[in-house]
Parts: structure tokens; sequence; C-alpha cells
């Protein structure tokens, strides 16, 4: 069963160029909202748990787009939590830079080095690179 909701112009086409960027049906962003909006907020003690088990805030502005993660230490991971690719993984910061950089610019390389790619969203101006633990 199909249902029809109404948007304003500028709403719509905003809807239409999310679905263009991800790939997707207007529809399909507009479930993706939905779902995540659905989601009950963490309990207290779970949102504290959060706080010290979630990584080290990132961020990248290309392209005109901020695309924000998280970066786990323990295993070099970045889940982007923002924008787009939302909801994505990938092993190390170059997947995730890599990703980023198809996205929003497909016609040119995404070779790109995560570690210089990514800033700490804390405000210094740092790059990951600043806080990657070498043996």
């Amino acid at each position: 069963m199909t249902e029809t909701v109404e948007v304003d112009e500028q709403t719509y086409r905003s809807l239409e160029f999310a679905a263009r960027m991800s790939g997707c049906t207007a529809g399909e962003v507009v479930a993706r909202l939905v779902a995540a909006a659905s989601m009950p907020p963490p309990k207290k003690e779970e949102s504290e748990q959060m706080e010290v088990t979630s990584g080290v805030a990132v961020y990248v502005d290309y392209e005109g787009h901020r695309t924000q993660g998280i970066y786990d230490r323990a295993t070099t991971r970045i889940d982007i939590i923002s924008g787009p690719l939302a909801g994505r993984s990938f092993k190390t910061p170059t997947g995730a830079a890599r990703a980023v950089v198809a996205h929003y610019k497909p016609g040119v390389s995404p070779n790109r080095n995560g570690w210089a790619f990514w800033m700490l969203d804390d405000g210094s101006g740092r790059f990951l690179q600043s806080i990657r633990e070498t043996s």
C-alpha cells in the first residue's frame, strides 16, 4: 500500500537531491529519516557508557559538505554519523575518506590519506594524524 505525504516544493527538491546523492528514491530517504527519528533515546546508563566507549569525534568538510564520524582508537574504524553516508562503517580512516570523495566528486580519483583528511571535532584544528598511535 502506498500513501502520499504532502511537502512544500523546497522540501521536495531537497528530498530529490538527497535521493540522487545517496543513490536511492525520495521515499527511501524519508523512510531512513523516519527510522532515525523513531529510535528511542538511550537510557541514562547507556548514554554514559556510550561516552566512555564511543571513540573520538571527527569530521571533514569536502566539496561544501560536512561529514561527521566517530573514530575508534582500538580498531582504527570510522563510523559515519551524518550526511548521505551515515550508518556506514569503514575499517580505516583512508577507506572512509575515499568513500566521501567518491560520493561527492565521483569524477576524481578518491585516493586520499585518511589520517590527513579527517579533522578532530574538538575545535583544535588538528588532523586525525595527531592522535595516531604508531607501533
